[in-house]
């Protein structure tokens, strides 16, 4: 089936005014799903308010207390048409610190092709660029979509979608589909697009040590107690030996190893290495690895990450204390196969073996790994209108090194996943001054349009 593409992206362009209005009301309200006061509500409720205003059932649906998922769809197109299913999240990172932004984080600001706020690009900005899309095929369609479409919108994606999963179990006949567009994307640093196929998963805990009932005098105590933090360094050293291989029995066994069709796929991805150890002050990466080694490593390889760690005084001067409590954040960056719950099981089994019994695991949430077939017809499509939109060759993306509630969409759905973004790397998601490119929220739309056009061709 042909279509006027040309027509389409002049539909874009016009949709982009009535976007930026609707981005800069999703903007003010600090739906910030890490804070327990935050107006997530409201923020569920603009989104469905934006989709029923194109012809869409809307409705929140409560997920066990947490923040409601946006549960949306529009039928029309009919039964023998094909349907898309979009996720997204209406859910952002916490501002703070606040006085490292240029502008007031709760007010869309525009500079020239720069918008600026808090979830701009970390995921309003993409909502906003679905709603183009939509808008542009209902304005080529004489008002009506050429496609089924359905929406998932979600409030907890920003803390590890603690519901999603169970929540996706108990509604898949509402959310089959032939496809998930994913909720990001968008181009490389040479402005490439990049077609991302699957995610790393992750478990995050908390380790927790008490030795003595409260903090002692180092001098009068320190020989004849343990010490908390001690304890606690010690338990953590049993975790990943200065090679940085983790040392938890089994940890690797269901680790699926990259093949050659990755390799091949990692090896064309831009070479950012010299860049990277520019912006970070490093002289090397681990194990010195370099070319697409670097690349591999640095996404199909499970990772266990001290995040941050707390003991005894941590004030201006000296103190002299035996610290009674000892904490430290870890993540688990997990690749296929492996599962959140398989591996905080182990860690623990882990500690008991090693003498650490008395060391708490916390665990505050996870996602398993998720991947697409870089092969299927889907991903064809996607790279297919990707490389009529940006004018360029795509770039293939087998893995990335980041997490998100992937699993239960390929899993439980049985669905294709693909990414049609507005993303580049310069956006600062979850950082001060976070930023979209209108330029990239245009392209991003249209070929977000162009992709559900050719879900019509055989």
């Amino acid at each position: 089936m042909s279509h006027d593409l040309n027509i389409v992206n002049a539909a874009v362009d016009a949709a982009l005014p009535t976007a930026l209005a609707e981005l800069a009301e999703m903007i003010a309200i600090p739906s910030v799903a890490a804070k327990s006061d935050s107006p997530m509500q409201e923020g569920a409720a603009k989104v469905a308010e934006f989709l029923k205003k194109r012809g869409f059932e809307a409705e929140l649906i409560a997920t066990f207390g947490a923040p409601p998922v946006v549960f949306a769809q529009n039928l029309s197109a009919g039964p023998d048409k094909p349907t898309v299913l979009f996720y997204n999240h209406y859910d952002v990172q916490p501002a703070e610190p606040l006085e490292l932004w240029d502008s007031d984080p709760w007010t869309l600001r525009i500079d020239g092709d720069i918008c600026y706020g808090r979830g701009t690009t970390d995921d309003k900005g993409h909502i906003s660029a679905r709603l183009m899309a939509i808008d542009a095929l209902l304005a080529a369609n004489n008002g009506t979509l050429p496609v089924n479409v359905k929406f998932i919108v979600e409030g907890e994606e920003e803390v590890t979608s603690l519901h999603l999963a169970q929540w996706i179990d108990e509604n898949r006949d509402l959310l089959n589909a032939d496809v998930t567009v994913w909720e990001f994307g968008g181009v490389d640093h040479y402005g490439t697009p990049e077609i991302i196929c699957g995610l790393r998963g992750i478990a995050y805990i908390e380790l927790h040590v008490q030795t003595i009932a409260y903090d002692g005098h180092s001098g009068f105590i320190g020989s004849l107690f343990e010490n908390a933090a001690w304890r606690l360094i010690w338990a953590i050293n049993s975790i990943k030996g200065p090679d940085g291989r983790i040392l938890i029995d089994g940890h690797y066994a269901p680790v699926i190893p990259p093949d050659d069709y990755d390799r091949e796929l990692m090896e064309k991805l831009p070479n950012i290495e010299d860049s990277l150890l520019a912006e970070y002050n490093m002289p090397n990466f681990l194990g010195d690895v370099r070319g697409v080694d670097a690349k591999i490593q640095q996404v199909f390889e499970p990772t266990a990450t001290v995040c941050g760690i707390g003991s005894g005084w941590q004030g201006e001067g000296a103190k002299t204390v035996l610290p009674a409590n000892a904490m430290a954040k870890m993540d688990f960056r997990l690749v296929p196969d492996m599962d959140p719950e398989t591996v905080i099981a182990a860690l623990q089994k882990h500690l008991i073996d090693h003498g650490f019994a008395d060391v708490q695991v916390h665990y505050l949430g996870g996602q398993r790994p998720g991947r697409v077939d870089p092969r299927h017809p889907m991903v064809k499509k996607c790279i297919d209108t990707a490389r009529t939109v940006y004018g360029c060759e795509p770039v293939v993306v087998p893995l990335v090194g980041g997490s998100g509630p992937i699993y239960p969409f390929i899993k439980t759905l049985g669905q294709p996943v693909v990414t049609c973004g507005v993303g580049y790397p310069g956006g600062r998601a979850h950082a001060p001054n976070e930023n979209l490119r209108i330029s990239d929220l245009l392209l991003g739309a249209k070929h977000t349009a162009h992709f559900m056009l050719s879900l019509l061709d055989a």
